[in-house]
């Protein structure tokens, strides 16, 4: 087995001899997509070109199976590879000539990518990617395209031909930047003509592509030619200095980690309003020794300003990041507000500057101009996407931006893009056609929605509603592991996402579990800012937490006992509310507000006093609290009838308890679950639809109070009892 410094070698023998050609194929992109040193998410390519038998002739053709549009080689299975007869593949090289002989080059490239679908092999529906003719050309029956931060560090350099000669000899040539596509196929077609000895080749800014006839030998020489750029750029790196000296070495100093995250905390939901002027954005902070050793630095300045190099980078996070140029230890939180504000003003302005400047006739219109990146000194980097995935994903491709410049500036300069190229990319009509087929964001998308309450019962089922719709959810229960179990539940059931960047919370998916007291303001104040260092901010808050004490046989209640009731049910959300509302002012996004109030509020019943009018002061809170929060936040509440079945406040002995009461019969030894679709039934037969209420019937009706649907409704209790006549309007 090869021994490597700076990647992981992980191919196994016996595990690949066990599959088929195919498999292999995908085997190889997984192990190469699992080392973000190797390539980044979704970034790169494979190949191979095999033998298959032809559907309709039955004699074998050469097939180019080929990492298809989209996806990510980390997880990539079967079905994200195309397949393409590759004669016809090369067939299209004289479609493509004969256009560009008529001054077409440019539609031709473009036109070229629509062609492939006339190659598809066996009917195969996954979309080809715009690199296939780089795989097709090359005359290897196994070709690995990667965008390692090593290798890209040394096509983003000055002097970068030479470089490549120098630490590769003539085993790697070179192309300069040419966007992926027909030509650039062409032009690697034409170096390996030319030199047969070359393995691989350097893309100007891009990455490198690297070839053999056999998968084993590609997946490894893809490996040495990405350890000996590494270690000839860490060689060099160290003759300067190492850490101490990296990017012009340090002008601030990192707050320490308390007053660090008290920061982010306070800056975060304001500075999320701020970019979220056209749509509503999810944060990710990143503040690890590496982020904080380059905002920090006094080359941070010059270096960000000259935005990424590769790009699959800038993609993600835009010409280039916002960096404020903030004194950690002299300057205070107000000037730091005051100098993002004036910093994001001037980013729009010269994002449209950059569009107007760079656009063409046929230019789609001029995308969301603030920010993606934002980078602090003493806080770290904070980044911004429409989900939590997106904003890892942006933070984890600026962490590759960042390596690159440290290479590049350790073995030359570092150069980015020309801002042309980087607008044909960034608007390249095929990347809006690809953005066009994308799915339609869901209701919720792009909402950070906090369920107080969410351990069990109707919490935990509005929960897991509300992220069905596309919210990030924030778990919140007075008992952590209740919490996190549910955020755990959604996260399982909707998957991490993608992207690995962040650290502590920030490294969280589309869910996070949160303990909190509702009745200690202090307590709902951490939980909000850990909500704001987890998400950036939040949009909605549902407060479903409650406590039900019933009064003894005598109607009496002991005076600890109501004061905790109201405590809990009034005054916690009352709480929840006004320490909210401080944070939706910083951010000046609308938000919504539900509290759980009961039908009991309503209807008076035996041995429930001081639940019942504590239900009935949380109706008039939710009025109250309307009018205060008002025109921002929108305040309603949710009153729902006995629900049994899931409720923490129906614990087996209570469910017992009303059974006796109620005189419907039961025996000691019957199964919980019996016991509770009794007391159900029971309840359910003094409504109006005669059908017991589940904490699924409740979720309905948060889902629909947090979304637009009802939009102009505020201080309005919707009931959800099943039609308790009892409790009709009077």
């Amino acid at each position: 087995m090869k021994s490597y410094r700076f990647v992981n070698y992980l191919w196994d023998d016996a595990q690949a001899a066990s599959l088929d050609p195919v498999g292999r194929l995908v085997y190889r992109s997984n192990l190469l997509g699992s080392d973000q040193r190797i390539t980044n998410t979704g970034g790169g390519n494979t190949s191979s070109k095999l033998t298959e038998k032809d559907p309709l002739s039955g004699q074998p053709v050469e097939v180019l199976w080929v990492k298809g549009s989209g996806g990510d080689l980390r997880t990539s299975k079967r079905e994200n590879f195309s397949s393409l007869y590759q004669q016809k593949l090369i067939d299209l090289q004289s479609l493509y000539a004969a256009r560009a002989d008529k001054g077409l080059k440019a539609p031709a490239e473009d036109d070229m990518v629509g062609m492939y679908t006339h190659a598809t092999f066996n009917l195969n529906p996954r979309a080809s990617s715009i690199d296939t003719p780089l795989h097709s050309f090359i005359p290897a029956k196994f070709v690995d395209h990667m965008h390692p931060n090593a290798i890209i560090a040394i096509a983003a350099s000055k002097h970068c031909e030479k470089l490549a000669q120098e630490i590769f000899g003539g085993e790697m040539a070179y192309v300069k930047w040419m966007r992926p596509g027909f030509e650039l196929g062409l032009a690697m077609q034409e170096i390996c003509r030319q030199n047969p000895k070359v393995k691989s080749i350097m893309m100007g800014q891009h990455g490198f592509i690297s070839w053999a006839d056999d998968e084993k030998a590609c997946y490894t020489y893809t490996l040495d030619c990405i350890d000996k750029a590494a270690a000839f750029i860490e060689g060099k790196y160290e003759q300067k200095g190492g850490d101490a000296k990296a990017f012009g070495g340090a002008k601030y100093q990192t707050l320490e980690e308390t007053q660090r995250r008290a920061t982010l905390a306070a800056i975060l939901p304001w500075l999320r309003g701020q970019v979220s002027q056209q749509k509503r954005f999810i944060g990710t902070i990143q503040d690890d020794a590496k982020i904080l050793r380059f905002v920090n630095s006094k080359d941070a300045a010059r270096l960000a300003e000259l935005g990424t190099s590769c790009p699959d980078h800038f993609l993600r996070t835009k010409i280039k990041p916002l960096y404020v140029d903030w004194n950690p230890q002299a300057e205070d939180l107000a000037a730091l507000k005051s100098k993002l504000a004036k910093a994001i003003e001037e980013y729009r302005k010269d994002y449209a500057s950059y569009y107007n400047t760079c656009k063409h006739a046929n230019s789609p219109a001029m995308r969301d101009p603030n920010p993606t990146v934002v980078l602090i000194p003493g806080l770290g980097m904070i980044a911004w996407g429409k989900d939590k995935s997106e904003s890892r994903v942006t933070a984890e491709f600026y962490n590759c931006a960042v390596e690159v410049m440290r290479g590049a500036e350790a073995i030359d300069t570092y150069i980015a893009l020309p801002q042309q190229e980087a607008f044909d990319i960034e608007y390249w009509l095929l990347e809006e056609a690809k953005l066009k087929r994308m799915p339609a964001e869901k209701e919720l998308a792009r909402q950070v929605v906090v369920v107080v309450g969410a351990g069990s019962g109707i919490g935990k089922e509005t929960a897991h509603r509300i992220a069905k719709d596309g919210a990030q959810i924030v778990s919140v229960d007075m008992k952590a592991d209740a919490a996190e179990a549910t955020a755990k539940e959604i996260t399982d059931k909707l998957g991490q996402g993608i992207g690995v960047a962040g650290s502590g919370i920030s490294g969280c998916g589309p869910a996070v579990g949160l303990a909190c007291n509702v009745t200690d303001r202090a307590s709902v104040r951490a939980m909000l800012d850990q909500v704001a260092l987890a998400y950036g901010g939040f949009d909605s808050i549902i407060v479903t937490a409650g406590v039900f004490w019933p009064s003894d046989t005598t109607g009496h209640i002991p005076d600890d006992k109501w004061a905790f009731t109201f405590n809990v049910n009034v005054t916690g959300s009352y709480i929840v509310g006004d320490e909210a509302f401080k944070t939706w002012k910083e951010q000046g996004l609308k938000g919504q507000l539900v509290l759980t109030t009961s039908a009991n509020a309503a209807v008076a019943k035996k041995g429930s006093v001081a639940y019942d009018t504590s239900k009935a002061a949380a109706n008039h809170l939710v009025r109250e609290l309307a009018i205060e929060l008002a025109p921002l936040v929108r305040v309603n509440g949710v009153a729902p009838a006995t629900v049994v079945q899931g409720s923490a406040m129906f614990p087996r002995d209570r469910v017992v308890g009303s059974l006796a009461k109620y005189n419907i019969a039961f025996t000691e030894d019957e199964a919980t679950e019996s016991l509770v679709k009794k007391l159900a039934q029971f309840y359910a037969d003094r409504t109006l639809t005669k059908a017991p209420i589940t904490p699924a019937d409740q979720a309905e009706a948060y889902f629909l109070l947090v979304s637009q649907r009802l939009s102009k409704t505020t201080g309005q209790i919707l009931t959800v009892d099943g039609g308790l006549h009892e409790a009709f309007l009077r």
